[in-house]
């Protein structure tokens, strides 16, 4: 299955290219679901049906889902109060009934990834298009599971859970108790869960669909996306400039506007995007007509996917060199700490945490530079770690 994630700032017209794009899929033959991330029901307006938390078919070959992320946080506490009942009469702990419970900042998130997920493993679609939240919270969004895994990895450590017969000798020597075996069972279901969605966002079949009006707000917030994306090592598929006015438009206030948005127009066309100016319809699109009359392109064949190599400089300047493309990238923005096998990377609001490739783990940092939106980042072999001929 394809999946397209649509991605833009607010107020940019996500949700409706996101429709948009579903619908010419859909009209073309291609079984296609569109997965919505709003809490309020802007694709039903967009497309003139009405979504939900069940998967309802809009258009011959267009289903949409809505999901409720209440109920889906529902269900996952009630299973866990199930599973750790044992814990929670030991400890006297109260359970909570469903009804009394509401949605923990996070779980929205959590639970939206897993709908994706099912959403991306199911076999009824050929394409998954996916209307993400505004740009900051997509951005982090995406980041999630990556982070949640290494987090989970550091505090419950995998190949500790082996050594279960020494945990009450241990538990003695330290004075505190060991964790119990149902904790580590469920982190190990969560680490799959995330694994599973993981997966999906870096599938050679999923690219984003960036969504922005051409101007100074829609600039900066296309640059911004870039960086973030890049970093997370996801490939755009296409640049969808939203409501650009005709060259031809009447009124002269609007010669203004209509500069800034050949300017910005001029520039994207510089950026490794495939561009597509859609036309503002000087009204908010409702239904089948209005969307096809935006005239967004079909989804591209999968884009090439992103990637970080190395380059052996060995014989000619005695380094590797592992090149990570930043688009948009600026020097003073950028940061990089090495902590054991794993490189910190800051670049302007975003950072990531990504272990080193086999090879680099037994180099020492020997310098970087940004030249051309590539960070280099160069490795000079540790003597005491890197095999030498002969021996």
């Amino acid at each position: 299955m394809r999946t397209i994630l649509i991605m833009g700032p607010g107020g940019s017209g996500r949700t409706t290219i996101a429709a948009a794009t579903a619908q010419r899929a859909a009209r073309a033959g291609t079984r296609t679901l569109l997965l919505s991330a709003d809490r309020t029901d802007t694709s039903g307006a967009a497309l003139g049906s009405p979504t939900g938390p069940a998967p309802h078919e809009a258009a011959p070959q267009l289903t949409v889902w809505r999901p409720d992320a209440a109920d889906r946080f529902r269900d996952d506490l009630t299973a866990f109060q199930t599973r750790a009942a044992n814990v929670l009469d030991l400890l006297g702990a109260s359970r909570l009934d469903a009804e009394e419970v509401t949605p923990l900042p996070g779980a929205e998130e959590l639970s939206f990834l897993r709908a994706l997920r099912d959403a991306a493993l199911c076999e009824r679609y050929d394409l998954l298009v996916v209307d993400l939240p505004p740009l900051p919270q997509a951005l982090a969004l995406l980041g999630l599971p990556e982070e949640l895994r290494r987090y989970l990895r550091r505090l419950l450590p995998p190949e500790r859970q082996a050594a279960r017969a020494l945990r009450p000798v241990l538990g003695r020597l330290a004075g505190v108790p060991m964790p119990a075996d149902w904790l580590y069972e469920t982190a190990a279901r969560w680490d799959v869960e995330l694994a599973a969605v993981e997966a999906v966002l870096t599938d050679r079949a999923t690219a984003v669909r960036l969504v922005a009006e051409p101007g100074p707000a829609g600039a900066d917030a296309v640059r911004t996306a870039g960086l973030g994306l890049a970093l997370r090592g996801l490939p755009v598929e296409a640049l969808i400039a939203h409501r650009t006015l005709p060259e031809t438009a009447p009124d002269s206030w609007l010669a203004g506007l209509l500069a800034q948005q050949r300017k910005t127009l001029a520039d994207w066309q510089e950026l490794p995007y495939d561009v597509h100016p859609v036309p503002h319809l000087g009204r908010d699109p409702r239904g089948e007509d209005d969307l096809a009359a935006l005239a967004v392109p079909p989804v591209n064949p999968a884009p090439a996917p992103v990637g970080w190599p190395v380059g052996d400089r060995i014989a000619e300047d005695g380094v590797l060199v592992w090149h990570i493309p930043l688009p948009g990238a600026i020097r003073d923005e950028l940061d990089l700490i090495r902590r054991g096998d794993e490189l910190v990377i800051t670049v302007g609001p975003f950072r990531r945490i990504v272990p080193l490739p086999s090879a680099l783990r037994r180099c020492t940092v020997a310098g970087a530079g940004l030249r051309e939106g590539e960070l280099r980042i160069r490795f000079a072999p540790d003597p005491g770690l890197w095999p030498v001929a002969g021996r």
